[in-house]
């Protein structure tokens, strides 16, 4: 997969890119991350790439057109205009960085990781021309709701999230199937669910709670079902305790 980032601030990328599990990847060529300077695609010796809202307001604005230049310049070709819009790549996503757009969840990390591309458009100062959202963005997603800076964070979230999904990113492939948001709770057994929990329950699981050596500490005991050496009964108590750990915690998920 290849991930292109339309950044005022390309120094930004230069060390989060360089670590980890991305850093992997890279080397494997797994992913492919190209860091491109917007300022590259304006027209005047400032390099203008901001300005005033229409009808007043506080901040700036990014303007549409070094932006809709960038990424026409990354697709090798126009997107067209109002009269004539070109036809999108169903392999390719353009995605900007926006605390208006939809929730980022692991949802849609899963759907990133099966296209060939993503265009991540960092927004910055109070916003973005509307005409980028509408007419050259697919889509426009937010991390949460709050409000950063700019888009350059959000678009590094987004990166590590889908990265680790692709085949062979990860040393383990399983553990992208044993963690939060991986399973829907409609999926577990009801066998594996508390006794007084509703079986036609739907929403996602948190992960299970981790342990490990030593068994005792500080007076604080791991449970004794994870090292009775009972696989089933592990199981079962992986999924009752991811239950309530997201019954505890994240309630909206339920």
């Amino acid at each position: 997969m290849r991930f292109d980032l339309i950044t005022i601030f390309p120094e930004f990328f230069a060390g989060p890119l360089e670590h980890g599990i991305v850093r992997r990847a890279r080397e494997a060529a797994l992913i492919h991350a190209h860091v491109q300077d917007l300022r590259e695609f304006t027209k005047d010796r400032h390099r203008t790439v901001d300005d005033r809202p229409f009808g007043g307001g506080e901040g700036m604005v990014l303007k549409p057109e070094p932006l809709f230049d960038a990424v026409e310049s990354l697709l090798g070709r126009s997107v067209g205009d109002a009269t004539s819009q070109d036809a999108r790549d169903p392999n390719t996503a353009i995605v900007l960085m926006s605390a208006a757009g939809k929730l980022f969840r692991q949802e849609t990390a899963r759907r990133y990781s099966q296209l060939q591309r993503m265009i991540l458009i960092c927004g910055r100062y109070e916003g973005v021309d509307e005409r980028v959202a509408e007419h050259l963005a697919t889509e426009e997603i937010s991390i949460g709701d709050f409000v950063l800076s700019g888009g350059e964070l959000p678009a590094l979230l987004v990166v590590d999230a889908v990265t680790r999904l692709i085949p062979g990113a990860l040393g383990n492939e399983a553990s992208s199937q044993n963690e939060s948001f991986s399973e829907s709770l409609s999926a577990v057994p009801s066998s594996r669910l508390p006794a007084n929990y509703p079986t036609a329950a739907t929403g996602m699981l948190l992960d299970y709670p981790h342990y490990t050596r030593p068994a005792e500490y500080r007076g604080w005991k791991v449970p004794e079902t994870l090292i009775g050496g009972n696989h089933e009964e592990v199981a079962k108590w992986r999924r009752a305790a991811a239950l309530e750990k997201t019954r505890r915690n994240r309630p909206d998920l339920l």
